[in-house]
């Protein structure tokens, strides 16, 4: 009989063996990984720490010291940041911003991205809107600097409205002008008039200077001397008393001297009525008719010299602000546009459709079907324009001229202003940072929270 010869069974011993040597090898893989995983990290780890770590440190840090960084001031720049009547304009103005971008950028991402969806020429439009987020924002503040200029033949903005008021409002003839001394005139609450009183029957001239060559019309013609008036009447020359490169008599009529046409002429009696008027030639002569027998001053009405209608002070500390935020909401807008709209093609439309079905017009199908299913990517755009717009630098810094900068600062440029725009108080400056940082921070932290929930689903 033969007895079958096997490998004797595996003692404790040799198991626990087997065992240990597997659990070596799997952490030293696990290390291996580990290590991989470090390596391939480790730049951007260096680079995080660098640029963001260290900055956020080294700012609190600093903030609770001086100017100078050498005496320990604990709180003391935080009393001071909040003392500070610029820190609460800045405030202000970054609370004006939160509140007004935000939510008309999302709205018009909103519309414009229903409207692209929805016209055949919708790539073209796309591309309209989206284009000036291929600007820089410097660039775009240069152009929206220039644009909306208080001078009309620089700012396009006032230069149409100029043209529409001139048309519609009319202007003045001869903005600016003034009466050449010792011509026997005097100036009265814009009005250029007779120093003294004239009788019907008599001349009267007004020899003028101030005036623009280019605000002479080309009907223009060369000033002459007026006939000699009948017995209740007076007549007179308006011209501009001024030869370029000089020459000429002063106050004397001849040498190519320009006679000044449509130029309002009245009469005054004793009680300052009107009691006759009359408008010039194109050589600058007038004659008033009908003139009662009696003391009478002869007056150039205000209207005729008052300074032309020039636009609004875009520019200006009431309405800079809103230019800025306007720049921004035409930059942006795209952003939006292209976000929800990435939303809207990824929709299921067939709940549109069932809807539509169902009798809903297309009012109630965006407010209870499309605007709720575009929820998740609205909030998201909101929240990323708050942390842009709070901590906006570019164009609150290019668009408003220095005299206006105070009024529409914010809390980066005023930080920025205080540390190296003059200030010098890195200190100050570092508090400004943190308080930015402060203001930042939550929706930052719910942006990263609504991004690890659409990763979850």
């Amino acid at each position: 009989m033969t007895t079958a010869v096997g490998n004797p069974p595996a003692t404790p011993k040799s198991a626990a063996t087997a065992g240990g040597t597997g659990g070596r090898h799997q952490k030293a893989a696990g290390g291996r990984r580990l290590f991989i995983a470090l390596a391939f990290l480790a730049p951007a780890l260096v680079l995080l720490g660098v640029l963001v770590v260290y900055p956020v440190i080294y700012s609190i840090y600093r903030s609770l010291f001086d100017a100078a960084g050498s005496n320990f001031l604990g709180l003391g720049n935080y009393i001071t940041m909040f003392t500070d009547p610029a820190t609460f304009v800045a405030i202000r103005n970054n609370v004006i911003w939160v509140l007004v971008v935000p939510v008309t950028v999302t709205i018009l991402g909103l519309i414009f991205a229903v409207l692209m969806d929805r016209i055949k020429w919708g790539i073209a439009f796309k591309l309209i809107v989206f284009m000036p987020m291929a600007i820089s924002m410097v660039a775009a503040g240069v152009i929206f600097r220039t644009t909306f200029q208080e001078n009309p033949n620089l700012g396009v903005v006032n230069a149409a409205l100029v043209g529409v008021h001139d048309i519609f409002g009319g202007s003045s003839a001869y903005p600016n002008a003034r009466p050449r001394e010792d011509a026997g005139l005097a100036e009265a609450d814009g009005a250029i008039q007779t120093d003294g009183t004239v009788q019907a029957g008599s001349v009267a001239d007004f020899p003028l200077i101030g005036i623009n060559e280019s605000n002479i019309p080309g009907t223009a013609a060369s000033a002459v001397a007026a006939d000699d008036p009948a017995g209740d009447a007076i007549s007179g020359t308006v011209w501009l008393d001024f030869i370029r490169g000089g020459g000429g008599t002063p106050g004397e009529i001849g040498d190519d001297k320009v006679g000044l046409p449509d130029v309002t002429v009245t009469a005054l009696d004793s009680s300052g009525e009107v009691v006759a008027t009359a408008r010039t030639a194109a050589d600058g002569t007038y004659t008033l008719t009908g003139l009662p027998a009696e003391d009478l001053t002869l007056s150039l009405p205000a209207t005729n010299f008052s300074a032309s209608y020039a636009g609004v002070s875009w520019l200006g500390p009431a309405l800079v602000t809103a230019v800025v935020i306007l720049s921004y909401i035409w930059i942006w807008a795209g952003f939006a546009m292209v976000m929800i709209a990435s939303g809207l093609s990824a929709m299921d439309r067939s709940l549109q459709e069932a809807a539509r079905m169902d009798g809903a017009n297309e009012w109630q199908v965006f407010r209870r079907i499309t605007a709720p299913l575009l929820s998740p990517v609205l909030i998201v755009v909101f929240v990323t324009l708050i942390v842009n717009v709070l901590k906006i630098f570019d164009l609150v810094y290019v668009i408003p001229p220095p005299s206006s900068l105070p009024d529409a600062t914010v809390i980066a440029v005023q930080m920025w202003t205080v540390s190296f725009g003059g200030g010098n108080d890195q200190g100050l400056g570092s508090a400004l940072a943190v308080l930015l940082l402060i203001l930042v921070l939550p929706f930052m932290i719910i942006n990263v929270r609504r991004f690890r929930m659409d990763r979850e689903r």
